[in-house]
């Protein structure tokens, strides 16, 4: 399974975070959580990640939305992600983002978010991009030739 079509907001199925870091990580394990198995409450590697965020900053509060938790937002509506993981990862930027949309189906217009890994003591910023709608392309400014060739044939 390597789309979100089991989770529609129709089911009253949450897509939490979980869910979107496992559909970039690996759809199988996606379709393995989707159904209820849930190994990583035994394992040792999720218990230390959880100690790291628990440990690291320790003035925030999560934020519950009841299908994801965040680990905070500051003012200025920036998403905060703790992860105890030593490299940044596509699945973590694609959690940020689904946390920012969720956020802004709640009314809240969010900027974009951070993950903060401090195993490393690195910080990756992750702006939330627009995105145009499907067909529409972006316009580039056309080259000096293009413009030349354009002036000479409209001079015609």
């Amino acid at each position: 399974m390597s789309s979100l079509d089991d989770f529609s907001a129709d089911d009253g199925a949450a897509v939490g975070g979980v869910h979107i870091k496992y559909l970039v990580h690996c759809p199988r394990q996606l379709w393995l959580y989707a159904r209820g198995y849930r190994p990583e409450h035994r394992s040792d590697r999720v218990a230390f990640g959880e100690v790291v965020a628990d440990t690291t900053f320790t003035r925030r509060r999560d934020i519950d939305l009841g299908q994801a938790k965040i680990d905070w937002v500051t003012t200025g509506a920036v998403v905060h992600e703790t992860k105890s993981s030593r490299a940044p990862s596509p699945a973590h930027a694609a959690q940020v983002r689904h946390y920012c949309l969720l956020l802004e189906r709640r009314g809240i217009t969010v900027r974009g978010g951070t993950v903060h890994y401090p195993l490393i003591r690195r910080t990756t910023d992750r702006p939330l991009g627009r995105r145009r709608p499907h067909g529409s392309r972006r316009r580039r400014n056309p080259s000096p030739q293009r413009r030349r060739r354009d002036r000479v044939a409209a001079s015609r």
